[in-house]
């Protein structure tokens, strides 16, 4: 009883932190979102509209042109940075010249704020001064600006954010890689396993909780991507990389639209929730229940 109480009482700080900057914050944007309000306007007051937000929301060309386009950067964004973690996560479980230096010069990109990444692409993609355009121009003949092409800018986002995320992925997969064991591979070397069958049938299954997990935090963060594409493009040209994060921005700061702002947030936080737990169904579930 004394050492549960000891217990409490040393988590007693955390939980109290914890409802102050999570729990509070989340239930004050629930009530907000079914208010309207702009302290900016001729009424200032919190007017409780019931389920209108929601309701504009279905409605709202802008917000559905936004997801849309959110759910494709999330998938390129994705699934691009967990094919490239896994390669490079290999290739640093080999020893070659240069090894150690590589995989510092590999992880910078994750010691960056986002805002500073977007102002640095911002650089080197601007059309008179980017590097990437000039080579580009140079080497192909390609007219790259992401201020006038909409394929162009949303290319650009990806690749930014690949560059920036991709080292977790392949942190994460290098701890997983170096936990397995060496039993199973040599015995698939020995029963004569292919590289891809030892892939699919052994090194897969064993990196699959890690995977899953490094998969759900990009995910979440893709979801919710704004300081970067904010800084790059501004959410254009036109809405071609307005995702949500910067769907939300702007409803919220320049319209100062916070009860429809809270509203979009609490769908972002529901279908990242639905999806998580689609992926949770679909790869980690059915292993757990033949197991």
């Amino acid at each position: 009883m004394k050492r549960n109480r000891l217990g409490w009482l040393l988590l007693s700080p955390t939980l109290v932190l914890l409802g102050l900057f999570g729990i509070f914050p989340f239930l004050y944007v629930v009530w907000l979102s079914f208010h309207s309000w702009n302290p900016f306007a001729a009424n200032p007051d919190k007017v409780f509209n019931w389920a209108d937000n929601f309701r504009a929301l279905v409605f709202d060309a802008g917000f559905l042109a936004s997801l849309g386009v959110t759910l494709a950067f999330v998938f390129f964004a994705v699934a691009s940075q967990v094919v490239l973690g896994y390669l490079l996560a290999q290739a640093f479980m080999r020893d070659f010249p240069g090894k150690s230096f590589f995989r510092t010069i590999h992880t910078l990109p994750l010691i960056m704020a986002p805002i500073i990444v977007g102002s640095v692409w911002k650089l080197m993609t601007t059309p008179s001064i980017g590097i990437i355009p000039n080579l580009l121009d140079r080497w192909f003949g390609y007219d790259l600006n992401i201020g006038a092409s909409a394929l162009a800018a949303f290319v650009i986002t990806v690749i930014m954010d690949v560059w920036h995320w991709t080292p977790l992925v392949t942190l994460s997969l290098i701890a997983a890689l170096v936990s397995l064991p060496s039993d199973p591979f040599e015995q698939a070397q020995i029963d004569g396993a292919g590289k891809w069958q030892t892939f699919w049938h052994i090194t897969l299954p064993m990196i699959r909780p890690a995977l899953i997990a490094t998969v759900f935090i990009r995910l979440m963060d893709a979801l919710r991507t704004v300081d970067e594409v904010l800084m790059l493009t501004g959410g254009g040209p036109g809405s071609a990389t307005r995702y949500i994060g910067v769907h939300i921005f702007k409803e919220v700061f320049p319209r100062t639209n916070y009860g429809y702002g809270s509203a979009v947030s609490l769908v972002v936080l529901y279908l990242t929730i639905v999806i998580c737990w689609l992926l949770y169904v679909s790869l980690i579930a059915p292993r757990s229940k033949r197991g």
